[in-house]
């Protein structure tokens, strides 16, 4: 008998080529998509939203910057010794606006009534006092709104005062965000409190 010499089996080249293709496409589906990540996050090419948000929003200013939006002053050039920032503190300069008319308004759930005059004060570009003095009527009834919702103990301690504080710029930067977009008031401050 002659014996048969065994051939090894084939092996199939079609497997191969599979796996092998199978690995070109994952690898481009993950370059595909890190780049996607990569360019929605702003790390290649500039995200298109944000830089549209960027020149649309107030910028912060810095000490010693110039602000192209600086409200103008009143009176002759000359007239009032310009502003000299201090170099310690914020890094940057703050602005400040004063509501012109007090704020009266019953507590809630008591007959006591509250008489208060504010300022506001905003490290943005003077778009934000702009935009303060615009929509100074829609401010005063937010600010009313929240006024009529205090409880009147608030009214006598330090961190009611502050919680009012901070209640009060949320209503103004929401006035600011629904008309412009954007809010930019960093604090209020009580100038004058009476609760009688």
């Amino acid at each position: 008998m002659s014996e048969k010499t065994e051939t090894p089996p084939e092996k199939k080249k079609g497997k191969g080529l599979l796996v092998k293709l199978i690995g070109a496409v994952v690898l481009i589906g993950a370059g595909g998509g890190g780049t996607f990540a990569m360019v929605q996050a702003g790390m290649i090419g500039g995200s298109h939203e944000s830089a549209k948000k960027e020149v649309n929003e107030p910028k912060l200013v810095r000490k010693g910057e110039e602000d192209p939006y600086a409200p103008k002053t009143e009176g002759k050039e000359g007239d009032a010794p310009a502003d000299i920032e201090g170099e310690g503190g914020s890094e940057y300069r703050t602005s400040y606006y004063s509501f012109t008319e007090d704020f009266t308004s019953n507590l809630k759930n008591s007959a006591a009534l509250v008489q208060i005059n504010l300022a506001c004060s905003t490290r943005r570009d003077g778009r934000v006092l702009m935009w303060l003095k615009k929509h100074e009527l829609a401010i005063r009834s937010e600010i009313l709104v929240v006024l009529a919702d205090t409880p009147e103990e608030d009214v006598y301690t330090p961190e009611g005062k502050q919680k009012l504080q901070t209640r009060l710029t949320g209503a103004i930067n929401k006035v600011l965000t629904q008309t412009e977009g954007f809010g930019g008031v960093d604090a209020v401050y009580f100038k004058s409190f009476l609760v009688q």
